[in-house]
């Protein structure tokens, strides 16, 4: 099982690369929206998990090695792990905000 300090970094990594520029610099610039994050963070996800089975299929055929293999699944499974812990996030974030008094 993955480290929940391996997603926490990832999400971390996540934030970092759509965090806004820095105060002063100008006009900041139009970055990808949140969709589009996620988005792009799902299709990371099932593009590891199908190498992941390439080199499964691979390694049983006796075409790649164990340790190919073990680290495209380790590769599959944080990418899955930072998934999860953006979609608790996202559901804990919207929690929050129902429970508000208007």
């Amino acid at each position: 099982m993955v480290a929940p300090v391996i997603a926490a970094k990832a999400y971390a990594a996540a934030q970092a690369a759509a965090a806004p520029p820095a105060a002063g610099v100008g006009k900041p610039e139009a970055g990808p929206d949140f969709g589009q994050m996620v988005t792009s963070a799902i299709k990371d996800a099932v593009g590891q998990s199908r190498t992941a089975e390439t080199q499964m299929a691979a390694q049983v055929q006796g075409k790649a090695s164990l340790v190919d293999v073990v680290t495209a699944i380790s590769s599959a499974e944080t990418s899955l792990q930072t998934i999860i812990s953006i979609r608790d996030q996202v559901i804990a974030s919207y929690q929050q905000i129902m429970n508000m008094a208007i």
